[in-house]
């Protein structure tokens, strides 16, 4: 049985402590999107899985209530970075499963300033689900006093630089590109247009990274109506439904951890795989899709990410951004609504405001981010310790 999404919402992506709401305020503005935007009511819900990371047990619960309280299964998701495409999936499944005919996927996150930690409890790093992540960077670079996640992704970049001659000149252009494309997303953190130079002289947080190539911590919410052919063919939905043509989730392999290197520990390997999957499912490659939302965590995975979808050999990533090609005018259109970096990185909500913004776009609602002529959509999600989660989407008709 086919999917699709036929609703979508999200809050504005803000600054933690600078607007005065809870978690459960946020899933109610983005829930209460998404189901307006899908044409029903919360009753006719019969699912609901939901992500977040920061906030207590059956937090999903108690965001859910503020939607209704019709007995319905809460779900609570918990997968890192990846949290919001883990709670997707699995209403995907459901309905693919025929489980169920609607389901709501909602993710969330209210986060403390100041960058995220390395996972580990107290600081003992031994007790960490990435200790062995961790470890790895640690073996080949040390470990030194910034945070420790820009460290694993900064020392990934130092690896790829070293092998391919990736200049940091080309990493500061993913950030000039997210930010420049955050400007027309009124949802963005973050609308302030960057240049390159300007990016590279911004303070660094672990070198080769500067802030303006690091995403901040963020409050907010997003929600997505997933629902079956049967569902649609009894309900005329308010907007276009967009089709999942396929899904697909990796954890990580042998081959994360057997190089020693943090490019493979930072997740490429799996995204790769994951990507593949999704291809061999659908019968549609990089060259079918029009759109791409990835997650440009830091700048770097940006470009690892390019790498691994197929949409350039290894090394060649710094080339095809300074090329112009991931952006408007391009052969695709790379985070237009700013991505991680520049429209802000709320861990539980992330994977759905992905798709959020590929259903706008295919939709043709983008407003002046649009695409043109965007058909096909790709979301990339991915979650250190590790997860990574591939979507493919096409427009109706």
């Amino acid at each position: 049985m086919k999917a699709y999404i036929a609703g979508v919402g999200m809050t504005r992506f803000e600054k933690p402590e600078t607007r005065d709401w809870q978690y459960w305020d946020m899933a109610r503005e983005a829930g209460s999107a998404a189901l307006a935007d899908a044409g029903i009511t919360y009753a006719e819900v019969e699912q609901v899985p939901v992500g977040y990371c920061f906030q207590p047990s059956t937090a999903g619960q108690r965001a859910a209530y503020e939607l209704g309280l019709t007995g319905v299964p809460v779900y609570n998701v918990n997968n890192n970075c990846a949290t919001g495409s883990s709670a997707l999936m699995l209403a995907r499944q459901f309905v693919e499963g025929g489980v169920a005919d609607c389901v709501l996927a909602l993710g969330f996150e209210k986060m403390k300033r100041g960058a995220l930690g390395g996972g580990a409890d107290g600081g003992d790093f031994s007790t960490s689900p990435v200790a062995r992540h961790y470890g790895v960077m640690a073996a080949r670079h040390g470990f030194e006093m910034s945070p420790p996640t820009a460290q694993i992704f900064g020392d990934a970049a130092r690896e790829h630089m070293e092998k391919y001659g990736t200049t940091e000149a080309q990493l500061a252009a993913v950030g000039a590109k997210n930010h420049r494309h955050s400007a027309n997303n009124p949802y963005a953190q973050f609308q302030d247009v960057y240049g390159v130079d300007e990016i590279l002289a911004a303070r660094v947080v672990h070198r080769p990274l500067t802030k303006l190539q690091c995403s901040p911590t963020s409050d907010g919410a997003a929600a997505a109506v997933v629902v079956s052919e049967r569902f649609l063919e009894r309900h005329e939905p308010a907007r276009q439904a967009v089709e999942i043509v396929a899904q697909a989730m990796t954890t990580d392999t042998e081959e994360s951890f057997a190089s020693g290197s943090c490019v493979d520990v930072v997740g490429q390997p799996m995204s790769r795989e994951a990507a593949r999957q999704v291809y061999e499912r659908s019968g549609l490659g990089i060259d079918d899709v029009d759109v791409v939302e990835l997650h440009d965590c830091f700048s770097i995975n940006e470009l690892l990410t390019y790498e691994a979808l197929g949409m350039c050999e290894e090394g060649e990533s710094g080339e095809l951004v300074e090329s112009g090609a991931t952006t408007y005018g391009g052969r695709w259109v790379v985070n237009p609504s700013g991505g991680l970096i520049s429209k802000g990185h709320p861990l539980g909500a992330t994977g759905i405001a992905q798709v959020a913004e590929l259903v706008w776009q295919l939709r043709g609602e983008a407003g002046p981010r649009q695409v043109s002529g965007a058909r096909i959509g790709l979301a990339h999600n991915i979650g250190l310790g590790g997860a990574a989660v591939v979507t493919l989407l096409r427009a109706a008709g």
